[in-house]
């Protein structure tokens, strides 16, 4: 598999496994293969059978290498928000023992990132993330790439992000397991956030739902950076729970009647559509409402919403300008927006892969592993090797992962990803009128991320 321009995604939830291979022709993202397989050894989204989920991650990424003619060996991993804790650091390098500046080189960018992860952790937690937020040439600070200037000190602040042993340990394992190296590992919040979102979105703040079968993932999107996640243990599994024990059908008539018949908003489904359930204990088909079906479905989607309303509420979490973007294989339930409406100020959408094969909400994260490592330049990229000792990630201008990355006096251009932008234009309001409003909000906002995050 050639690095530089084939990239695969690997979302292990809790239904399924996807794999999607996506290759970069000309600077943009084009999907040339999918894998989906049922999972195995997962409870709310976290691996307790390495052998089950190995062995469904192989069978992914055996469709998957069938369907794209690739064959796949390194794959990019989206980790779960379970149990996870952001900390803002620092490290600082000396450029020159004799006071003399000198130009900044990759090395540099590599020590002062050492420098950042110098803080001790506890023993069960694993660093998963080094996000740099900018750099300080000699007290000069809002430089994003330092590479080719000159200077005396060097500076880092950035977001690290670490999780449970447990989970990173037994992810590896299973992927290792399936006969696959690790490209990269990448909270999935942050993949997700950083490629479903516009540039105004993510930088000016922005929640977002993952609506999975396992759990429920809210995080907030702000600076171009994940700042908060909140995981609910309910999710869609719940949801066919509820009908099975309601119904007093299977779990799997369940789940076929709410993905061929479910409405999240009641109102919208039909009281006169009838749908014979097969019944434990009868011998005939029980007749129950389309309506009846949905207002079960409704009933644990509202209380979904409740709790991370409660919980955004806790953290009092101001209305964001990017509203909320819901993703995920319940995301897909026909009036789930209707409903989250109900929940959340400001604008709320449905995200839908683009992509021919995968216009699908429950995609999302696999497609948007592929978008973020295609995204990452070099300063990025030394910062991976960096926290993963230099064993994952891969640069994108070779082949061999354990090659050093050449020095580069440019910085390098992302390459442009093209996508369809659904959100509809707000109607303009005069400036004079909403003056005051705007200035208090924007205040509110920003005071919220320096209070609760500095």
């Amino acid at each position: 598999m050639n690095n530089s321009q084939i990239y695969v995604g690997l979302d292990i939830g809790t239904t399924s496994i996807k794999v999607l291979v996506c290759e970069n022709v000309k600077g943009k993202l084009k999907l040339i293969g999918v894998g989906t397989q049922p999972s195995g050894g997962l409870n709310q989204g976290v691996i307790v059978d390495i052998d089950k989920t190995a062995m469904a991650i192989k069978q992914a990424v055996a469709q998957a290498t069938e369907k794209s003619g690739v064959k796949i060996s390194r794959v990019i991993i989206g980790l779960p928000a379970n149990y996870l804790q952001m900390n803002q650091v620092h490290g600082m390098i000396n450029l020159s023992n004799q006071g003399q500046p000198r130009e900044i080189v990759n090395q540099d960018v590599i020590d002062v990132a050492h420098s950042t992860l110098s803080q001790g952790l506890p023993p069960e937690r694993e660093v998963i993330d080094l996000v740099p937020r900018d750099f300080a040439v000699d007290q000069f600070r809002g430089i994003k790439d330092p590479r080719g200037m000159s200077g005396i000190r060097l500076e880092m602040w950035a977001t690290l992000y670490s999780g449970p042993k447990t989970i990173v340990y037994n992810t590896k394992k299973s992927v290792e397991q399936a006969g696959l190296k690790i490209e990269d590992m990448v909270v999935a919040p942050i993949a997700t956030g950083s490629n479903i979102l516009s540039d105004g979105e993510q930088d000016f703040g922005t929640v977002i739902m993952d609506l999975g079968a396992g759990q429920t993932t809210t995080s907030i999107i702000h600076d171009h950076q994940l700042k908060f996640a909140f995981v609910d243990p309910e999710g869609g599994n719940y949801i066919t729970k509820d009908i099975s024990a309601v119904l007093n059908t299977s779990q799997k008539n369940a789940e076929q009647l709410k993905r061929d018949h479910g409405y999240a908003d009641s109102e919208q489904a039909a009281e006169d559509v009838q749908l014979a359930v097969d019944v434990v204990g009868k011998a005939q088909p029980v007749n129950y409402t389309e309506k009846y079906l949905s207002e079960v479905i409704e009933a644990r989607i509202r209380q979904i919403f409740r709790r991370a309303k409660d919980k955004l509420d806790s953290i009092n979490a101001p209305q964001l300008p990017g509203g909320l973007v819901l993703y995920g294989g319940v995301a897909a339930l026909p009036g789930i927006k209707d409903i989250a409406s109900q929940y959340f100020d400001g604008t709320v959408r449905v995200f839908v892969p683009n992509e021919m094969g995968i216009r699908q909400p429950s995609y999302a994260t696999a497609l948007s592993l592929c978008l973020y490592e295609n995204s990452l330049n070099d300063v990025d990229r030394l910062i991976k090797q960096t926290v993963h000792d230099g064993d994952l990630i891969a640069s994108p201008h070779q082949n061999d992962a354990n090659k050093e990355i050449s020095v580069a006096p440019e910085k390098q251009q992302r390459p442009r990803i093209v996508r369809h932008n659904s959100r509809k234009n707000s109607t303009p309001v005069r400036e004079h009128d909403n003056e005051k409003n705007n200035s208090d909000k924007k205040s509110g906002i920003r005071n919220f991320f320096s209070n609760f995050f500095d």
